[in-house]
């Protein structure tokens, strides 16, 4: 008698049209969920460097009380680093370091944050501090200003 056997093929693997099926699946979800999650990026760099910017405005409130006026733009937030006074006596009210970091924070891009004082975008001439923004580029619309309304002007 004769016995038969039957091999079957054992299949190892994935065939094309599955591998294509999945990576369709796959792309269809990363087009999907990419762009919200970019968005949700750039949206935490927005807050955050409006956040870094109060913290600087804040420390700048802390440093005019004891130095009883505000850093001008030449010396700017170094100021709030170390004491820009020459004489003794200006020398004797900074009270500095008036921030927790050895070195002023960049914006969420690496950029340095601006200072101007006196500012231009408010009555009372306080100081302004700005970012360039995700385009590092000046005066265009993606600017996080310390001020309200308009955007700075030949600064």
């Amino acid at each position: 008698m004769k016995i038969q056997r039957t091999f079957q093929r054992q299949r190892s693997g994935f065939t094309l049209v599955e591998m294509l099926v999945v990576l369709a699946i796959l792309v269809l979800l990363i087009s999907m969920v990419g762009p919200r999650i970019l968005g949700s990026k750039q949206k935490a760099d927005i807050n955050g460097a409006k956040t870094q910017i109060g913290m600087l405005m804040s420390s700048l409130e802390h440093y005019v009380v004891d130095m009883r006026e505000y850093p001008d733009t030449e010396i700017g937030l170094s100021a709030l680093l170390e004491d820009p006074s020459q004489d003794e006596e200006t020398k004797s009210s900074w009270d500095g370091p008036y921030l927790k970091k050895s070195q002023i924070p960049k914006d969420p891009w690496g950029h340095d944050y601006q200072y101007q004082f006196p500012g231009t975008h408010n009555k009372r001439k306080e100081p302004e501090i700005w970012s360039f923004g995700p385009d590092g580029q000046e005066n265009t619309d993606d600017d996080i200003v310390s001020w309200d309304g308009e955007k700075k002007e030949g600064a």
